[in-house]
């Protein structure tokens, strides 16, 4: 069975929000629980879980089930699909923006330097 990826605007959905991108961040350094993604927020397991859907959702984390504890792994694939369609953009503006530095240097080549006033001494 071949799985196909997540469009990306539901990776970019799940990941609009801070909440699921902490958890993201969380995840990064190793599999939590449900209770260890909801600890630092101010949040109801129930809430906790609904923003593991939409992560599960857009496949950038698995949930394994361990007896009654529910586990999340990060999974970085989808994760590498948005950065891909991001470099595009990110090419876009570096070029666009050394063109701005080349024509930048350009006018400053051509603008005369200011008159400089001459401090010598005076013939009065």
């Amino acid at each position: 069975m071949v799985e196909s990826a997540p469009p990306l605007s539901t990776i970019f959905h799940a990941l609009g929000d801070a909440t699921r991108r902490r958890m993201l961040r969380e995840l990064a350094d190793g599999d939590r629980s449900v209770g260890q993604l909801a600890e630092p927020f101010t949040i109801s397991l129930a809430a906790a879980s609904k923003h593991i859907k939409v992560l599960e959702s857009a496949g950038l984390i698995r949930r394994e089930v361990r007896w009654r504890t529910h586990v999340c792994h990060l999974q970085p694939g989808p994760l590498a699909q948005a950065h891909e369609w991001l470099g595009f953009y990110e090419r876009f503006w570096t070029d666009r923006l050394d063109e701005l530095e080349r024509l930048l240097r350009e006018e400053d080549r051509r603008e005369p330097s200011p008159p400089t006033e001459d401090k010598g001494d005076d013939d009065e």
